[in-house]
C-alpha cells in the first residue's frame, strides 16, 4: 500500500512538474508577441468563423505609418487572417462561396479595399491570382483601440456587420446571408 501512495504521489508530482514547466516555457516567449485570437458568429444558419493575431499600437503610427496607405495588408500579425464561411455568403452584396479563405485589406484614408484570397499563408505572400472577391468599404473614426481586433455589430438572422477596429479606426463589412426557408 505504501509503494502504491508512493508512485502515485511521485506521478502527481511529475504531473505537476511537467504542467509549470510547460506553462513557464510558454509565458517567456516573446514579450512583444502578437497574441492570436478568434471570434465566431452564427448568422442565420451560416457560421462565420475568423481567427488573426492581435498587433497592438504601441506608440507607433498604425494607419500610413506602420500600415502603409495603399498596398496590400494582411489584416492582422503572424499568419495571414483566416475566415470561414460555412455556408455561401454574399459580402458587401457579393457572392462568396462557402470554404476557408484569407482575408487581406488595402486601407486608404477614407476607403478600405476588402479582398477574400483562397490562399492560406504565413505573413505577406499574397497572391493577387487567388483574389475570389475585392470590394471597397468606407472607414470610420472611432474610439481608441490598443490591440486590433474583430467583431460583429448589426446581427440579424440575415446580416451582420464584420467590424476590423484598431487604433481609432473602424472599419465595418457587411455580410449577408440567405433567408431561411421554413
Amino acid at each position: 500500500m505504501k509503494t502504491l501512495l508512493t508512485a502515485i504521489l511521485l506521478l502527481f508530482t511529475g504531473i505537476f512538474l511537467t504542467q509549470n514547466a510547460a506553462a513557464q516555457e510558454r509565458t517567456t516567449d516573446r514579450v512583444w508577441a502578437s497574441p492570436n485570437a478568434s471570434v465566431a458568429q452564427t448568422i442565420g444558419l451560416t457560421e462565420v468563423y475568423l481567427t488573426y493575431g492581435r498587433p497592438g499600437v504601441r506608440d507607433r503610427e498604425i494607419f500610413g505609418g506602420l500600415v502603409p496607405h495603399h498596398e496590400v495588408w494582411r489584416t492582422g500579425a503572424n499568419e495571414a487572417t483566416a475566415i470561414v464561411f460555412s455556408d455561401d455568403v454574399y459580402i458587401e452584396g457579393e457572392a462568396v462561396p462557402a470554404g476557408t479563405y484569407s482575408l487581406y485589406t488595402i486601407p486608404g484614408e477614407d476607403e478600405w479595399q476588402i479582398i477574400i484570397n483562397n490562399k492560406l499563408s504565413w505573413g505577406t505572400q499574397y497572391d493577387e491570382s487567388e483574389d475570389v472577391l475585392r470590394v471597397t468599404v468606407q472607414s470610420e473614426e472611432s474610439h481608441y483601440v490598443d490591440q486590433m481586433m474583430f467583431y460583429f455589430e448589426n446581427v440579424t438572422e440575415t446580416s451582420g456587420d464584420l467590424v476590423l477596429h484598431w487604433d481609432t479606426v473602424k472599419v465595418p463589412v457587411r455580410i449577408e446571408v440567405p433567408e431561411v426557408e421554413e
